[in-house]
């Protein structure tokens, strides 16, 4: 289970203490469906600071969460160590505080079109470590063209879906041209996010890219069925405000994700391969799906196997 942490936790709590339960909890609600039924038209889903705050309480657990592990698995196998960051869409600056929980960066710059996400997500910076509260937040539309300020690391979390079909692939290449080492984006574990991040790296890959992660060396094409898709999960565990804004009792949420890591040089140490779901747990064996080389394969382990002790622990996305 993913930590999130405290220093997010206190901010947000004081960021929500002032402000009506009840409207939190339906601005909450409201912005649920409205990215649920009507993410990728490119319209406005939140405009009002309260939209915001409560949008921050409600996701940033979960988003920071998948930004965390997505860099975790695209920083091993790249073998990076990126100094300044971009956040593109940065919402109210989870994926940023993802970052600087792994890397000690020098400067974050920040890229939101909404003016209320840029306050909240300021404001919450202000309590965090490291570059983060001197972030600077910049105006920007994703459909807008010209360059982008450019930075070690180009990250992009749950904005592309966002765009329409048309707009995607002119949003990627302008922020692959923008990253010095890494480009990771991330989007949620639907078929669609799968399907959009496929189209991405199928272009940039037309222009130089490598991939670094989650695709285990060699692998030049995806493995997965027309009815399945690559996707990962991370466990989120709720606070009482969280579960407040969902309207639920559980103590924690699965969250879903893919994610693509592009670097501009051949990533240093990439998986041989990597666990594509959880494993299935038996007494004396253990059932492992596996994506090697840009192939499906099944595998068992059992007692005898020098992987067994860590088959124990594996989770969906594990490198092996």
């Amino acid at each position: 289970m993913t930590g999130f942490p405290q220093a997010l936790a206190s901010a947000l709590a004081a960021l929500t203490a002032e402000r009506d339960g009840a409207q939190l909890a339906r601005d909450a609600r409201a912005i649920s469906e409205n990215y649920r039924l009507r993410t990728g038209e490119g319209a406005r889903l939140l405009t009002r600071e309260g939209e915001a705050a409560a949008y921050a309480a409600a996701r940033m657990p979960a988003t920071y969460a998948a930004a965390h592990e997505a860099l975790a698995q695209a920083l091993r196998a790249s073998g990076l160590a990126p100094k300044t960051l971009l956040d593109c869409g940065a919402g109210t600056g989870a994926a940023s505080w993802a970052a600087a929980a792994h890397l000690p960066l020098e400067r974050v710059t920040c890229l939101e079109r909404e003016a209320a996400m840029r306050s909240v997500g300021r404001a919450l910076m202000r309590a965090g470590g490291g570059a983060l509260p001197d972030a600077g937040w910049i105006d920007w539309d994703a459909t807008a063209q010209g360059a982008l300020p450019g930075a070690d690391l180009v990250i992009e979390g749950y904005m592309l879906g966002e765009l329409r079909a048309d707009m995607r692939l002119q949003a990627a290449a302008r922020m692959w041209d923008a990253c010095a080492q890494m480009l990771v984006l991330i989007e949620p574990g639907t078929p669609q996010g799968a399907s959009n991040l496929a189209a991405v790296r199928a272009h940039l890959a037309g222009l130089g890219a490598h991939v670094a992660a989650p695709c285990p060396a060699g692998a030049a094409r995806c493995p997965m069925a027309a009815d399945d898709w690559c996707h990962f999960a991370v466990r989120v565990q709720r606070t009482r405000l969280h579960k407040a804004l969902k309207g639920g009792d559980a103590p924690y949420e699965d969250e879903k994700f893919c994610y693509l890591a592009l670097t501009r040089e051949p990533p240093r140490t990439p998986c041989a391969a990597r666990v594509l779901r959880h494993p299935v747990i038996q007494p004396g064996r253990i059932a492992l799906t596996l994506c090697r080389a840009g192939e499906r394969t099944a595998c068992v382990v059992t007692k005898k196997d020098p992987l067994w002790k860590r088959a124990r622990k594996m989770k969906a996305g594990d490198a092996v």
